[in-house]
């Protein structure tokens, strides 16, 4: 599980391997997907949760601030399974420890 104050856009990733739950505690999170050559949007509100599968490409976007939680396999990286053109802004992380 991975918990993680959002705001603002990430980057386009995807994961080939697992699937990717977000709960959203607080704010509002749209992502968007593209699938078999389509765009699409999903928009989240508070308690809301939404799974994206293994492979499809994604981007979360929160315009204020938003409280999320994620669920996917331990060791999954933040950015996805290719890492080219991460920016410096972005945390390419497997997880923080808290405390």
């Amino acid at each position: 599980m991975r918990v993680a104050k959002f705001h603002g856009a990430y980057i386009w990733h995807a994961h080939q391997d697992t699937d990717e739950l977000f709960i959203v505690v607080s704010g509002r999170l749209v992502i968007h997907l593209r699938e078999g050559g389509a765009e699409r949007a999903v928009t989240l509100e508070q308690g809301d949760t939404f799974v994206v599968p293994r492979g499809t490409e994604h981007k979360p976007v929160a315009d204020s601030e938003a409280h999320i939680l994620m669920v996917e396999p331990t060791g999954t990286l933040t950015v996805g399974d290719t890492h080219e053109d991460v920016p410096e802004y972005v945390d390419a992380t497997t997880g923080h420890h808290i405390g």
